[in-house]
């Protein structure tokens, strides 16, 4: 679930483990499903092995990508 956000990055909490990939498969079928895109345009680009990871999102502007987390997330500006 999203748990907030922390500067520019977006907070997850996964139930997956932490193993053979695991977490990672979680995390990028997750965002798929509450941004409502096909998960073939999400892609773990960094973070393989750490907690931070960065995710590709392609075929939605940063305009939005920023709307839709908006809209499940209101404090998204921190505020």
């Amino acid at each position: 679930m999203i748990a907030g956000i922390r500067g520019e990055a977006l907070l997850v909490r996964l139930a997956a483990p932490p193993v053979d990939g695991a977490a990672n498969e979680a995390l990028v079928t997750y965002l798929s499903a509450v941004l409502d895109l096909p998960r073939r345009d999400l892609t773990l680009v960094a973070g393989q092995t750490s907690r931070t990871k960065r995710i590709a999102v392609r075929g939605l502007s940063a305009v939005d990508l920023r709307a839709r987390l908006e809209a499940i997330l209101p404090t998204v500006d921190g505020q």
